[in-house]
């Protein structure tokens, strides 16, 4: 056997692949990962560049004496920010700064609106049990639906299949038929000619199903949200039990939309959690 050959077949076992331990460990980012934007409230000087920079209208400020607002308050919405950090370079006091949050899931529209000085992260109770799920053995079969994106959105779910994350190791797969789907995982902006076509995939789906959207176009149109062929998310034509943010979100966010719709109240009540656990007859 030529020696080339026998290199070749004993590099996986002394130099094997490193598998991400997420979720049970935190997540491995680099210095460099863009997530939700940090404000601090004390140094603001209330003029408003940073709404006025961002693209997606995802922060709102309400100067101080204003009818909305007694004193100055800003917040910011996950589901609308793109992470693209032009609120960072358009303010001239640091009052708001590159984040690296990525573990933004929500099951709740409106849980996605962060406000200065109340940073919104899941109770640490939630996440251990994602965690936990995570090394129960249950498992999920997904169904992926492009509604309309730039295909960012589905570079990130491609690397979930990656030796690296691995999404297989915590019993979550892909299918190529709604029929045989727990979840539809939904990317892009739902244009106004695939809204049908969406309806008909999740009625297709067997009882209980539940639905994912994934990335700012899903969950509010992100920059598209103002044009006439587009619905502005998914949330019109499908129920949404968890959003994912970011443009795109990362894997490991991409995990923790998924394990928070197998723990979420929806996938309780319907037994979805009873029927994934080790054993269960597929599909």
């Amino acid at each position: 056997m030529p020696l080339d050959i026998v290199r070749r077949l004993l590099a996986p076992i002394l130099d094997p692949v490193a598998t991400s331990s997420y979720p049970t460990e935190p997540p491995l980012l680099q210095p460099a990962t863009r997530g939700l934007p940090e404000m601090d409230p004390t140094l603001c000087a209330d003029d408003g560049a940073c709404a006025t920079a961002c693209p997606t209208g995802a922060i709102v400020v309400e100067a101080a004496g204003s009818e909305a607002a007694a004193a100055s308050t800003w917040s910011i919405d996950a589901g609308k920010c793109i992470f693209c950090n032009a609120c960072v370079l358009a303010c001239p006091n640091d009052a708001i700064r590159k984040g690296s949050r990525v573990e933004l899931a929500a099951a709740d529209r409106a849980a996605l609106v962060e406000r200065a000085g109340m940073p919104r992260t899941a109770p640490a109770e939630d996440r251990l049990r994602w965690r936990i799920a995570a090394r129960s053995g249950r498992s999920l079969h997904v169904r992926h639906l492009d509604s309309g994106s730039c295909n960012g959105c589905e570079w990130e779910i491609a690397a979930l299949l990656n030796p690296y994350h691995d999404i297989q190791r915590l019993g979550i797969d892909f299918v190529a038929s709604p029929r045989h789907a727990d979840l539809l995982l939904v990317t892009g902006v739902m244009t106004a000619n695939l809204a049908d076509a969406a309806r008909r995939t999740y009625e297709a789906m067997p009882e209980p199903r539940l639905v994912v959207a994934v990335g700012a176009c899903a969950i509010s149109g992100g920059l598209f949200a103002n044009s006439p062929a587009c619905a502005g998310g998914i949330s019109g034509a499908l129920p949404v039990d968890v959003f994912v943010p970011g443009c795109p979100p990362r894997p490991e966010a991409l995990i923790e939309g998924l394990l928070a719709a197998i723990e979420g109240p929806r996938a309780h009540s319907d037994g979805l959690r009873d029927r994934t656990r080790p054993g269960s007859v597929g599909r």
